[in-house]
């Protein structure tokens, strides 16, 4: 989607800034990347039955076929995870190996890294893995397991019954990462101003982005054609083989939900219990540009909600006790910035990849707020820090580097993007007018897939199959990442789904947040199965407080 389907955020309390030398911003998780191909339908033996218009064989379908069965066999070697991986005993990890190309399972590998962590419950308790993708594309799952080693109370039932089980999806982290830019250089601050002033402002950004796409094919050209959604869905057939796993269980959230919804396409019989939060809108219409371009309207609305919050909280905060107040000091800021950067570091696109992260979480609306509080009271101090890269962390500026570059090959190479920059103009300058926050930096982020020179797919059509089982699907109605219309277009098209609404929030990534009204209910259905004989809607979750 936008940058990036969701915010990822960088580990500890320090952000990075994440804008890429495309110039566009990245933080936190993405959105995700779209889909392609032929579907296949795949009985549990891993028999796969090619359903693909005019075509009597799919070549991919047998490939993947093929290779579950293979990974079936050789199962999973668990070991103690490497030391430099940060995830503690009893935490075990170990590698899946899958083709390249699923057209030529016999041709080149690659390894995925998986992690585990066993159920807590009895044996008569356990109900098998449960797999999660955090979204991106570009996002990790490998710190899922966390959630039970940190015994996080919402995961506390769930966990008894299964294990918790986390990879990382082709061209991330440790499998086979893809990269566009010395990560050094990606990191490096100021960035150009997302905002452009004048057509030579667009320009700079046009070159920026046609070159990070160079960049992308030098140096991970071998990579880039099978960067798709739809071979990660086949890479999760895999490891659900490789877990010893007939039937998957699985929770995506944001560019998770993507990949489950192809998944269940393509494999309806080999899904056993299927939780989708914060969803992409999956028409094929919107993959990707087009969802793209309802964020930025999302994100501004979003934008608006902190700010008021913001004004209603002025005795904790200081910046304004009206919305247009708030709105005005973030201008003042943003304007000093673009005069001179803060600490020569933090212009207007680290503060915007910064600040962005309060549309994404609400978590994250004290720390930005007292931040920048801080700021106007004379201490710049904290803002400064939050806002500019470390260039001491490169572990981290390597993992940020290949999160861009995950997130840009995928959603390139998923779907065919405009090549007419008139077009970008067009609707980028009007959806501006508008919903100024989001709506350039987002464009700056997924030009590079203008000028793509690997091949660019055409989405999969996202359906229920026979066989499919009842899923479940959450998601709040002010997402700013990825917009509620979004949950309303999967429901429509996953029959025997039911829709959880969170009603007037707007945090990303729900399932991770104490409310008892949702949490309830993705217990229940994860534990049972069982769904509500309707819809539900339930209230927010509580309001963050100074």
């Amino acid at each position: 989607m936008c940058g990036r389907l969701h915010l990822r955020r960088t580990s500890g309390t320090r952000r990075t800034a994440v804008l890429g030398s495309a110039g566009a911003l990245v933080a936190a998780t993405l959105i995700a990347g779209a889909v392609t191909a032929p579907t296949a339908n795949a009985d549990v033996k891993g028999t796969a039955t090619a359903t693909a218009a005019g075509s009597g064989k799919d070549r991919e379908a047998r490939g993947a076929a093929l290779a579950a069965q293979r990974a079936a066999k050789a199962g999973i070697d668990w070991r103690d995870c490497p030391a430099d991986w940060g995830l503690e005993k009893p935490i075990q990890c170990g590698w899946v190996t899958v083709p390249l190309d699923y057209a030529k399972p016999n041709g080149k590998k690659i390894k995925l890294a998986v992690d585990r962590i066993g159920s807590t419950g009895s044996k008569d308790e356990r109900q098998g893995a449960l797999v999660y993708n955090p979204g991106g594309p570009g996002a990790s799952g490998l710190r899922f397991p966390r959630r039970v080693v940190t015994k996080s109370k919402l995961w506390e039932k769930t966990a008894k019954a299964y294990d918790f089980v986390g990879f990382e999806p082709r061209g991330v982290g440790h499998s086979a990462p893809v990269s566009c830019v010395d990560p050094q250089e990606f990191v490096k601050a100021p960035k150009l101003d997302p905002v452009p002033d004048s057509e030579a402002d667009k320009r700079a950004q046009r070159k920026l982005a046609a070159e990070y796409a160079d960049g992308c094919q030098e140096r991970s050209g071998d990579l880039l054609p099978h960067m798709t959604t739809l071979n990660t869905a086949r890479d999760l057939d895999v490891i659900r083989a490789a877990l010893g796993e007939k039937k998957l269980n699985f929770l995506g959230v944001s560019y998770g939900t993507y990949l489950g919804a192809v998944y269940s396409t393509l494999y309806p019989t080999h899904v056993r219990r299927m939780v989708f939060d914060s969803v992409v809108n999956p028409r094929t219409d919107k993959i990707w540009y087009e969802v793209n371009l309802d964020q930025d309207v999302a994100f501004e609305k979003r934008l608006i909600d902190w700010m008021e919050w913001v004004a209603k909280n002025d005795a904790a905060f200081h910046l304004g006790d009206t919305y247009d107040k708030v709105r005005a000091q973030w201008d003042k800021l943003r304007a000093t910035a673009k005069k001179e950067p803060l600490d020569g570091v933090v212009g207007p696109a680290e503060l915007h990849s910064y600040f962005q992260n309060a549309p994404y979480y609400d978590s994250y609306w004290v720390e930005i707020a007292t931040n920048w509080s801080k700021y106007v009271a004379g201490d710049p101090k904290p803002l400064v820090e939050a806002a500019s890269p470390d260039m001491a962390d490169t572990a981290g500026n390597i993992a940020q580097e290949n999160g861009n570059a995950v997130y840009t090959a995928v959603e390139c190479a998923d779907a065919k993007w405009p090549r007419s920059w008139k077009k970008w103009d067009r609707d980028n300058t009007r959806i501006h007018k508008t919903s100024p926050f989001f709506t350039w930096g987002n464009a700056w982020m997924n030009l590079p897939c203008a000028t793509w020179s690997s091949k660019q797919q055409r989405p999969l059509e996202i359906r229920t199959h026979k066989g499919l089982p009842k899923t479940l699907i959450v998601q709040s109605t002010r997402d700013a990442a990825t917009p509620y219309p979004g949950a309303v277009e999967l429901h429509k098209r996953l029959k025997g789904s039911r829709l959880v609404t969170e009603k007037d929030a707007g945090s990303h990534g729900i399932t991770n947040i104490a409310n008892p009204c949702l949490n309830d209910r993705v217990d229940n259905y994860l534990l049972t199965g069982e769904l509500d004989a309707s819809d539900v809607t339930c209230g927010p979750h509580a309001t963050p407080k100074p």
